[in-house]
Order: C-alpha cells, then structure tokens, then sequence
C-alpha cells in the first residue's frame, strides 16, 4: 500500500480506489472510482490537479502534500488500480 493514500485518499476513495471508503457515504457527491476507465482514461496532469488543488467534497491537499513528487507517487499509484 501507497503510505500517502492509506493517509489520506482510502477513507473517502477506498482501500482499492473504488470510491467505497468509509467516509464516502457522507459526501455530497460520490468519490471518484478509480477502477472504472472513465477515470483511467484522464490525463496524469488531471488527476494530479485534482489531487493538488481539489474540487466539490474532494480537499485541496497541496498543504497536507506539499512535495510535489508525493502527489505524482499517488497519481501513479492511481494508475495501478485499474481493473
């Protein structure tokens, strides 16, 4: 397991990035699953501004992650979780 994504991701995105966390229900809207190819199918760019900057229920997490090179190590963490 990604240190950074048990840390900070799994309790809204899951243990394995199917948006099934524990805190997921509480959300307005639903967490990103990244099995499905829909999500795959965006740029690492995307998926590294939307982890960086944030968006609806998803937080910005460039104070929780500063280093710029932990939030591409989850981006290609992302990567490995597709079906």
């Amino acid at each position: 397991d990604n240190e950074l994504w048990v840390k900070h991701c799994q309790s809204c995105h899951g243990k394995t990035g199917k948006g099934d966390g524990t805190k997921a229900a509480q959300l307005k809207t639903e967490p990103c699953d990244f099995t499905k190819a829909t999500t795959q199918s965006q740029s690492n760019g995307s998926l590294f501004y939307k982890s960086s900057q944030g968006r609806g229920d998803m937080p910005s997490f460039k104070k929780k992650i500063p280093e710029n090179d932990d939030i591409w190590s989850l981006v290609n963490y992302m990567r490995t979780m597709k079906k």
